[in-house]
């Protein structure tokens, strides 16, 4: 049976809220180093003496160049990582999962389309393709949330208008907000899609990702151009526990990234 390595000690080297709940956590080796991580896979956190659990790097390389978690405080684990202070330690182990395709996204327009939290595994790829201007074609990024409070990277997220077409829309509006309200799918008629040579990537809640994928596809993409990322349920990282089972796939072995052309007609089947 596989089993996990032991972890290594990792250090806190910088916090930074990003909502009221949700705070990115930059983790830089304090002994050995892991290997490098791909966009889209995922790490095994320790928080000692609580437990583990799986998150997506948010970032590949930090402002201290290490590699950034982003937790939201839902459970016993995520809340004790969201607590975490710059000089604590963590345990990390990975790199684990298969992430975005960033090969066969090359000389296509990429489009980032995520909902919530969703946006954590997909900055690396916005981070990889502004990079890259000469590989990648057009590249635009659609962000949902449920209220302005719950947007995630504000700051970061502006930085990115200029170099490529970014629009945000909220389920519920704030004061003074006047931008979009409504899912993330309205934004698509916002754009210049050019679907025989798009790259999509989407990321979010799962009834977020079967619209938006439906979505994608009455505008002319082709499935195999559609890549989703579905974290449900992962808990061993192994392949083993069967959590994160999707029919035939489990996630944490063959995702949390898989082409939608694999799981479209998993998703539309309700006792899964």
């Amino acid at each position: 049976m596989t089993t996990l390595p032991p972890p290594l000690p990792y250090r806190v080297a910088d916090v930074r809220a990003e909502t009221g709940d949700t705070r990115s956590i930059e983790l830089v080796p304090a002994a050995g180093a892991l290997a490098p991580f791909s966009p889209g896979q995922f790490a095994m956190i320790y928080a000692f003496g609580v437990g583990e659990v799986p998150i997506s790097a948010s970032a590949l390389r930090g402002r201290h160049g290490g590699l950034v978690h982003t937790v939201r405080a839902v459970g016993a684990v995520s809340t004790a990582l969201y607590r975490l202070r710059p000089g604590e330690n963590v345990g990390l182990s990975g790199p684990y999962g298969n992430g975005w395709d960033l090969e066969a996204a090359a000389g296509h327009d990429v489009l980032v389309i995520a909902g919530g939290i969703g946006l954590a595994p997909l900055r690396p790829v916005v981070h990889a393709v502004l990079d890259r201007p000469d590989v990648y074609g057009r590249l635009a990024v659609l962000v949902g949330a449920r209220t302005p409070a719950d947007l995630v990277y504000r700051e970061e997220i502006e930085s990115w208008r200029g170099r490529a077409r970014v629009e945000v829309t909220v389920d519920r509006p704030g004061p003074g907000r006047h931008g979009a309200v409504g899912v993330v799918t309205t934004l698509l008629d916002r754009l210049d899609l050019r679907p025989e040579r798009t790259c999509a990537l989407v990321c979010g809640p799962e009834v977020m990702i079967r619209h938006t994928a439906r979505a994608l596809l009455l505008r002319g993409l082709a499935p195999q151009r559609v890549q989703v990322s579905l974290e449900r349920n992962m808990r061993c990282a192994t392949g083993h526990c069967g959590h994160c089972q999707l029919g035939p796939l489990l996630l944490c072995r063959d995702g949390p990234v898989v082409g939608y052309d694999r799981v479209a007609h998993l998703l539309l089947v309700r006792e899964l």
